[in-house]
């Protein structure tokens, strides 16, 4: 076995690696950018190398440069993760030829399936079903058309040295074939510098199932599958093992299946191959991922093995710990990707401090691995991935109760996330009830994006509590006079009972509350729907316990100023959250900024404008297109925000904009 190696990757994925490493008792090299320097990776790890800049391709990407960071710090195997270079051939041969182990397939390997369509040849050699689709090397549009046509429509038109959604687009009719295709075809080679297309049947309801291979230099099993097709813009949300109505038989035969296509390239080590699946359960192959995969942890749990171990005793020339008769399934997990994003603005990433984070505890039935701690930053140069977080439990059923109930219970301040999102699909009775395909969340987009309802007499009462208490902690009676009237901190009026005032603001309406304190010690809030008495306790991990009314209850209340001045209070309390803004009657500039808000688009996200769509003068409608920001390797269409006339745009094309830069200006 190793006594030291290198991972050449960062975030969640390092820290994951880095945990197996340590309790084989396995020293450990990180490697950082110029934006990761103080990142979680680098801190767990024995040591660390910086490698570079921070965008990936300056870092990351770079080669010689972790090779470089294994020979100084003596590390004899290199690590890929999942992304960056780890289905990177060139990469697997540079190690070789500098004498160090990739802990990976073989360099052929990675070869052979790099390409879709050369896959799909090698595939249809070994016998593994394929979608019905054209292959060929022949490119010509009007060769591809009659193809579409052979093959019958809807069909899907993908990248073939593609991934993560992509050059792909989906075909209804043949005459949208010709725009579909020259679309797929400029995005390909943008976003790979290849714009071969392969064309194949698309099923309307799919499901995306993926099985596990693993192999040493005798042997090849499969450690059974999982169902991934939970998606939005043809990226993961929900990995779940084993999938959902399975039966036996079905796995037997896509199981072997996948290991027959893992020898027929001579793989080694983990790798997964991936399935398109129709409801009534015939499947075909789609491609072969020549690495771990982000949703491992699901297998894992459900078999009870560490697959990163496994990797490191094949990558040292070992032997499989298990063999194909010795697997067995135990129970359901479940996976979720916590990511910073917006999925009422169309998934948009959101970058920023983690100002607040409470993440699931772990235990028995829980799992958390995240690259990130309280006080870092989201950037906007890789994923926008906060934490994966596992259950596992005795059936499908408990698995997906727990994990809605988690997601409820998970507090971030600083950006915007899924978590909202990701409660409503584990605990939305038909995916609970066994409705799975790729489809689920557009055609349940009603009920899972549904918008939020106003604020109770629950929420402002918990924000004025906290507003009170601050003012409470900042009443400091002067040193000379502490009975001076001027000290106290009461509510007094001269001609009125004494009372405090406290406004918010919730979506479009303001709501005063007002607050009067009692003989008690007690308070009597004047709340929207009614008079309620009320009383707070700060408890010493800083919640509150809350009495109000006959309601005892304990929330979790943050403080933060946002990019434009204003102070926001995030409430984390009943399963859920809410967001109040707190209007200070004193301060005129908030007022400035909100007039100012209304006429102005600002940049959501660090990016690059790469297509305007109107110009200064132009009368727009609410939720016209006004320009293309590119950022997190993704193309954003900002929209305006409501019915009126361009006065001004204040970036050309391709310039950088940073976040909340003013944008588009409005009469």
């Amino acid at each position: 076995m190793f006594s030291k190696i290198l991972i050449a990757n960062r975030g969640e994925i390092a820290c994951r690696v880095i945990k197996t490493a340590k309790r084989l008792g396995i020293k450990t090299v990180a490697v950082y950018s110029d934006a990761d320097r103080n990142a979680r990776h680098v801190a767990m790890a024995d040591e660390a190398v910086h490698i570079g800049p921070s965008a990936a391709r300056e870092s990351y990407l770079v080669a010689d440069r972790i090779i470089d960071a294994a020979k100084r710090t003596g590390a004899q195997a290199i690590h890929p993760g999942y992304g960056f270079l780890s289905e990177n051939a060139g990469f697997a041969d540079a190690c070789a030829a500098a004498g160090i182990v990739f802990i990976g397939p073989p360099a052929d390997s990675i070869r052979a399936m790099g390409s879709k369509s050369e896959a799909k040849k090698i595939m249809e050699k070994a016998r593994v079903p394929l979608v019905p689709g054209y292959h060929g090397d022949d490119q010509s549009p009007e060769l591809l058309a009659a193809e579409a046509a052979k093959i019958g429509f809807p069909v899907l038109i993908k990248a073939s040295a593609g991934g993560g959604g992509k050059g792909m687009r989906v075909v209804e009719s043949a005459e949208k074939f010709a725009d579909a295709l020259a679309g797929a075809k400029r995005e390909a080679k943008a976003s790979f510098a290849d714009d071969h297309v392969l064309v194949e049947k698309y099923l309307t309801r799919p499901r995306h199932i993926e099985i596990q291979v693993f192999a040493d230099a005798s042997d090849c099993l499969y450690l059974f599958e999982r169902d991934c097709s939970l998606q939005r813009r043809h990226q993961k949300v929900i990995e779940e093992a084993p999938a959902p109505n399975m039966d036996p038989v079905r796995r037997k035969q896509m199981g072997e299946a996948a290991v027959a296509a893992a020898r027929a390239i001579g793989y080694q080590g983990a790798g997964t191959v991936e399935f398109i699946a129709d409801q009534d359960g015939t499947f075909f192959f789609m491609e072969m991922n020549t690495r771990l995969q982000v949703e491992h942890p699901v297998t894992e749990a459900i078999t009870g093995q560490d697959l990163v171990e496994w990797q490191l005793i094949v990558a040292a020339g070992g032997k499989m710990p298990l063999t194909q008769d010795e697997l067995r399934i135990d129970g359901h997990a479940v996976e979720v990707r916590l990511y910073a994003e917006d999925p009422a603005r169309n998934f948009l990433p959101s970058t920023g401090t983690l100002v607040h984070l409470k993440l699931p505890q772990e235990g028995a039935h829980v799992r958390v691995d995240t690259g990130v701690r309280p006080g870092d930053t989201v950037t906007p140069f890789y994923d926008p991935m906060i934490a994966k977080v596992i259950v596992h439990d005795r059936d499908r059923t408990s698995a997906l109760r727990r994990m809605a109930a988690l997601m409820g219970e998970t507090e971030v301040v600083g950006v915007t996330t899924n978590a909202g999102l990701l409660k409503a699909l584990c605990s939305h009775p038909a995916f609970v009830g066994g409705e799975v395909d790729t489809g689920f969340i557009e055609r349940h987009r009603a009920t899972l994006f549904a918008k939020p309802a106003p604020a109770g007499d629950r929420a402002f009462a918990v924000a004025t509590l906290a507003r009170l208490l601050e003012w409470q902690d900042a009443a400091q009676p002067a040193a000379h006079d502490p009975w001076s009237p001027w000290n106290a901190h009461n509510g007094f009026r001269l001609l009125d009972e004494g009372h405090e005032e406290v406004r918010w603001i919730d979506g479009e309406r303001e709501v005063t509350v007002i607050a009067r304190r009692l003989r008690s010690g007690g308070l009597r809030l004047e709340l929207p729907e009614g008079v309620r008495e009320a009383r707070v306790q700060r408890l010493a991990d800083g919640r509150l316990s809350v009495n109000l009314g006959e309601d005892s209850f304990q929330a979790t209340v943050v403080r933060r100023t946002a990019l434009d001045g204003g102070i926001d209070y995030t409430l984390f309390m009943d399963g859920g959250s809410v967001r109040l803004r707190l209007v200070d009657p004193l301060d005129v500039t908030q007022y400035e900024a909100t007039a100012s808000a209304d006429a102005m688009v600002r940049a959501p996200l660090p990016g690059k404008i790469i297509d305007l769509r109107v110009k200064a003068g132009d009368t727009v409608s609410k939720g016209q297109a006004l320009l293309v920001l590119e950022a997190m390797k993704m193309e954003h269409t900002l929209a305006a925000p409501a019915d009126g006339m361009v006065k001004s745009l204040r970036y050309a094309v391709g310039e950088q904009v940073p976040e909340g830069a003013e944008l588009v200006e409005f009469e």
